[in-house]
């Protein structure tokens, strides 16, 4: 049965007694394998998958493409997130003393279900287990070093939440993407609207890399992202899917200066501000 066929089907899954337990939502409940409910307030949240790899596209809406100036896309881009970038619902996302630019990136995560290599397009939604929200967040302050790669930028612990579950039975293309900081929209756009829809990023993918269960691939976001602040509380929520929730808090910077460190350049500022860094450019040639 394809992904998109109802009825909607959703499974969380959340640290009980030092176990992971898989879950299902029922109201303010979260009901158990074995018969026991938790309340859902109280649940400590987990990952609903387990990828061995976690792969993202470059601007696949086209609203995030204009607000850059880019040109029209005639193939995709991707890039990767390590596995330790792995976050839950109602986690904390963690910015460095030493950062400032820790933006907000709302997603719709593709949760593979069964192993794909040359699947065509037409075969895709067969072998997709389901859907959650995510937040590809990225520390802005490293665009200036390796090499396009985002290694740095979106690589640190914890930068790629998603939750609180995984849900399968929705028309996923018939929803929308929004991401709320402190309760106010600053993100949205219908899934529809993306450059390259979710059965031919996979299909493209899996053409050389084999994609395993678990596996979890980003599909772009829309215009908008900007950095959060210390304290700020940031929701991705994908119409019919769920909503994720997590807060930011501030960590010590790193201990020894070795590396590349955090700037502030031109190149920076332009991805962190994106539409904003536009108007100044444009305000100063006025």
């Amino acid at each position: 049965m394809s992904v998109l066929d109802g009825p909607r089907e959703e499974w969380r899954r959340i640290l009980l007694e030092g176990t992971p337990q898989w879950v299902r939502p029922e109201g303010d409940q979260l009901r158990l394998g074995d018969g026991r409910s938790v309340a859902e307030s109280e649940a400590v949240y987990l990952p609903p998958c387990d990828p061995t790899k976690i792969i993202c596209i470059h601007l696949n809406y086209d609203s995030r493409r204009v607000e850059f100036r880019a040109p029209e896309l005639v193939t995709p881009t991707y890039f990767q997130k390590p596995l330790t970038t792995l976050n839950a619902h109602r986690g904390k996302l963690s910015r460095p003393a030493d950062c400032q630019y820790l933006n907000y990136e709302g997603e719709v995560g593709v949760v593979v279900g069964k192993p794909m290599r040359n699947v065509g397009p037409a075969d895709v939604w067969d072998h997709i287990a389901g859907f959650a929200p995510v937040n590809d967040v990225g520390a802005q302050d490293f665009r200036d070093t390796d090499a396009g790669s985002m290694l740095r930028v979106k690589g640190m612990d914890g930068f790629c939440p998603i939750g609180p579950g995984i849900v399968r039975g929705v028309d996923i293309r018939d929803s929308t993407l929004r991401t709320y900081i402190n309760g106010k929209v600053v993100q949205e756009g219908a899934i529809g609207e993306m450059t390259f829809d979710i059965p031919y990023i996979l299909a493209d993918l899996c053409r050389h890399i084999t994609l395993l269960p678990g596996d979890l691939i980003l599909s772009g976001t829309p215009a908008n992202s900007r950095p959060m602040n210390i304290g700020d509380v940031v929701e991705v929520e994908v119409t019919g899917v769920g909503r994720l929730t997590n807060t930011v808090q501030e960590i010590p910077a790193p201990a020894h200066k070795v590396g590349h460190g955090p700037t502030n350049t031109d190149a920076v500022t332009r991805v962190a501000l994106g539409g904003d860094w536009w108007a100044r450019q444009d305000q100063a040639k006025a």
